[in-house]
């Protein structure tokens, strides 16, 4: 398998679409971005970068969903910023409640979170970039980062209770949501 974007796209296509998907469930009511719009600008970013040589699909996968992640809060800023006070852009935390009625969260809460997050242990961050935003099962994520899947599940685990704490501090109290 070839190491840039247009190689890697045909193959991996369908499961990208069905991660994007699944952000553009998780979105408010109304949203007018569709999946295959969200699928073909994330990879418009990343033919773009010509520098970033991707690994395997794996790979390409973690960094498209990344960038879909991205693209979305973007997005979210650019609605709280044309409607100071709008509704939050909510998603779930849920692993195993990707595809229906979940508790929700802020997104732009949920990627402040990420980036304190990532300055206190950006390993706890990939894992969670490639589980939840990646799709990744726990399998691929501890192929990706050269781990065995049982310190994953741990990492897994210890990153969603983290980001949980610190997304309901943050609300809870409008601090700066460090647990």
């Amino acid at each position: 398998m070839g190491s840039d974007p247009n190689s890697l796209m045909p193959v991996v296509y369908d499961e990208l679409r069905r991660i994007a998907a699944g952000y553009i469930r998780r979105e408010r009511p109304g949203q007018t971005l569709q999946a295959t719009a969200l699928v073909n600008e994330a990879f418009i970013r990343l033919a773009a970068e010509k520098t970033r040589p991707f690994a395997n699909r794996t790979h390409f996968v973690a960094i498209a969903a990344l960038s879909m992640r991205q693209i979305l809060v973007q997005r979210a800023r650019a609605r709280k910023a044309a409607k100071r006070g709008g509704a939050p852009q909510r998603v779930t935390l849920e692993e195993g409640l990707l595809f229906g009625e979940a508790p929700s969260v802020d997104i732009l809460a949920l990627d402040e979170a990420l980036t304190r997050l990532a300055a206190l242990d950006a390993e706890l961050t990939q894992i969670v970039e490639l589980r939840y935003f990646g799709g990744l099962t726990v399998e691929e994520t501890a192929e990706a980062v050269g781990s065995s899947p049982a310190t994953v599940k741990r990492q897994w685990a210890m990153a969603r209770a983290w980001l949980k704490r610190a997304i309901d501090c943050a609300s809870d109290d409008g601090a700066d949501g460090t647990p």
